[in-house]
């Protein structure tokens, strides 16, 4: 199990990169992180609901997603409340305290899950969530030490040297412990380390002495590395390292979820993506997104308070394009009804009004993976998938912007999205659209094409599966190199 000394250390990185290492060595390997609580979220082959960081280290392993990897999903809708997802569906909103008193059963869950991807593969790598060390919430533990007990998993824990205070933070966490739960930790990882790492020795050679645990070895800060983030985006300007040639503004909304759809664009040549943070001004974009929500209400209000949808209007003046993904596209319609109160008890709020469609939230969640086509005449089949708890009507001169040929691998034909006259602002459900290498890159080019770049100015193209192919094999690269993988390897228990 890999435990860390606090959100954002690099868990989830440790975890992907064992992963791929494990299996370039021929071993059967599975990622698990028994409760996650994210903002961003994936839907599986069969219809289930799970975290995004666990279908990156599914993906490290060589895997199809599987709901069994991440048992417990929480996805925040308020500051003290959480919508939970139990094995990829949904049981119910539930508040801290309710929560705390449903993990008994929710230890059971996880454990079915558990238990089935041990029966079918030969190493479990586990992610802790947060900090073994925060003792308010160790009664019914089952993200961190309660899932190593449960499990009878030893723990590495990980560190994060660029924050500052890495000893501090490792020697304390050991400290908050009971002296079983120090037993269980077999060895240090220090992540995220910049410069000569001879620098470190005397640090090291001391909490070795302090602790009596291993330093299995310094993790260096792997820039320019794919890893979607769980909980947050990277805000780094990068537009230093190359000419950027077309702009994208990303709206970063109070209630933001699914912000991975973005990450192809992010790492495209020639596009400079970057999220807009709640009192920033849009400024200059040659495209606004407005993401998915996890309370679109609240966010479309927050918009219209903020100054953001006047913003919009100006640039859409100026012929720049308006695109709404999920709760983002529930936005940009004329209105959105919630009947059974799932988001408010407003009952009915007025959209932006760019789009000629109406929203009524429903209470059950709709998830899918998707096939689909563009009705713009191009042959590519996409693939995608849907997380809305809503339906969306088009009024009768508004355009689908796909058609839906496949849900669940059953045949289906529904019409999705829709499209302005003028083709300058456009929604749809479906996410994971630019991960669609043919799409993605029609998309810029519409962009580069409507500020009036040509085509032999344009910079080569992404494939995107091959770039995160590349990054797993540098990660895991970097992992051989710099830990002391056969003694992980007898931590483990395997040779």
């Amino acid at each position: 199990m890999i435990q860390g000394t606090g959100s954002f250390v690099g868990k989830s990185l440790i975890v992907a990169g064992l992963c791929r290492l494990l299996r370039q060595d021929g071993f059967k390997v599975a990622p698990f992180k028994a409760q996650n609580m994210a903002l961003n979220s994936f839907v599986t082959p069969e219809g289930g609901e799970m975290g995004r960081a666990q279908v990156v280290q599914a993906e490290a392993a060589g895997l199809e997603p599987h709901v069994d990897m991440n048992p417990i999903l929480l996805k925040p809708h308020t500051d003290v409340g959480a919508q939970v997802i139990l094995q990829g569906r949904v049981f119910g909103n539930m508040n801290a305290d309710e929560y705390h008193r449903f993990k008994k059963e929710a230890l059971r869950t996880v454990m079915e899950s558990y238990g089935r991807l041990v029966q079918k593969y030969q190493v479990i790598v586990i992610e802790g969530a947060g900090s073994p060390a925060e003792i308010n919430l160790r009664e019914g533990d089952i993200a961190n030490m309660g899932m190593a007990e449960a499990a009878d998993a030893p723990v590495l824990l990980v560190g994060d040297i660029d924050k500052g205070g890495v000893f501090a933070s490792l020697v304390g966490t050991l400290e908050l412990l009971s002296m079983e739960e120090r037993g269980r930790i077999q060895g240090f990882i220090i992540n995220k380390f910049r410069g000569d790492p001879s620098l470190l020795t005397p640090g090291l050679e001391f909490l070795e002495k302090k602790t009596g645990i291993p330093v299995l070895g310094v993790v260096p800060y792997l820039k320019d590395l794919y890893l979607p983030e769980e909980d947050g985006v990277v805000l780094e300007n990068f537009s230093e390292k190359e000419e950027r040639q077309v702009n994208i503004a990303v709206l970063y909304l109070p209630h933001i979820s699914n912000f991975t759809d973005f990450d192809p664009l992010e790492h495209e040549p020639g596009v400079y993506l970057r999220y807009v943070q709640p009192g920033q001004k849009i400024g200059d974009a040659d495209a606004v997104i407005l993401p998915g929500s996890k309370n679109t209400i609240e966010d479309l209000l927050f918009l219209k308070k903020e100054g953001y949808a006047d913003e919009i209007l100006k640039l859409l003046r100026s012929g720049k394009m308006v695109i709404g993904i999920c709760g983002g596209f529930q936005m940009l319609g004329k209105t959105i009804r919630d009947p059974f109160g799932v988001e408010t008890s407003l009952g009915e709020v007025e959209g932006l009004g760019l789009l000629n469609v109406v929203t009524i939230l429903k209470k059950e969640k709709t998830t899918f993976q998707v096939k689909a086509i563009p009705l713009s005449g191009e042959k590519e089949t996409l693939k995608g998938y849907e997380i809305h708890m809503g339906d969306t009507e088009r009024g009768t001169s508004s355009q689908p912007v796909f058609k839906i040929i496949e849900r669940l691998k059953q045949k289906v034909e529904v019409e999705d999205g829709a499209i302005s006259a003028d083709g300058q602002v456009w929604g749809t459900y479906l996410h994971g659209l630019f991960e669609n290498d043919g799409f993605r890159q029609r998309f810029i080019e519409s962009l580069r094409k409507n500020k009036g770049l040509s085509s032999s100015t344009r910079i080569e193209d992404l494939d995107y599966k091959a770039f995160k192919e590349r990054a797993y094999e540098r990660l895991a690269a970097a992992l051989r190199k710099d830990l002391d993988i056969k003694r992980v390897y007898r931590i483990i228990g395997v040779n």
